[in-house]
């Protein structure tokens, strides 16, 4: 009976021990074809801007996005793609804008290798020129030519996609943004 309990407390404790030894960082996935995919895909953690009225011109539409420590990749690229709404809002490429940090906490600002968009896809698509390492929350800023000039929800759905050649995007979520007549209120 000794040995039984000196068993079991043995057990207890190497358990114990494994369960509170820090989890290591995870790798990417590589499929079968050799696509790279993350192993945790980064976090829509919010999507808005600061003028909800419509027919206001030059407002930025912020997106925050948080690149979990166990991504196992970098953020290479980003995509949004209107698919809801009663009129296609156009974005000024030559304005988009990303930094570390979200709306109201901004840090450091970030080199965009590229802003493409299609407006037939109704898609805009950003590529960072580092690619932004776990760990790290950054927010993107796209920059209307003009809010809607009618009211209503628009949707916006957000896709990311890991550094490499050739990667597989994981689809983020739904930035929601809320227009209102001419005394729209903040989103």
């Amino acid at each position: 009976m000794k040995y039984v309990n000196r068993f079991f407390s043995t057990l207890f404790v190497v358990s114990t021990g494994l369960y509170l030894l820090p989890h290591s960082v995870a790798d990417a996935v590589t499929l079968s074809n050799g696509t790279i995919a993350f192993a945790e895909p980064p976090r829509l953690v919010s999507a808005s801007t600061p003028y909800s009225a419509t027919s206001i011109p030059n407002t930025t539409y912020y997106f925050t996005l948080e690149v979990p420590a166990t991504a196992g990749e970098p953020l290479q690229q980003v995509t949004f793609n209107q698919i809801q709404g009663t009129e296609d809002i156009e974005f000024n490429q030559k304005d988009t804008f990303a930094f570390e940090g979200t709306r109201n906490h901004q840090g450091s600002k970030l080199v965009l290798k590229t802003v493409k968009s299609d407006n037939k896809q109704q898609t805009i698509t950003v590529t960072f020129d580092t690619p932004i390492p776990p760990g790290k929350t950054v927010t993107i800023g796209l920059q209307t030519y003009e809010n809607p000039f009618n009211d209503g929800v628009y949707l916006f759905g957000v896709k990311a996609f890991p550094s490499g050649e050739k990667t597989a995007g994981q689809f983020l979520g739904i930035g929601r943004f809320q227009f209102y007549g001419p005394m729209g209120t903040e989103n």
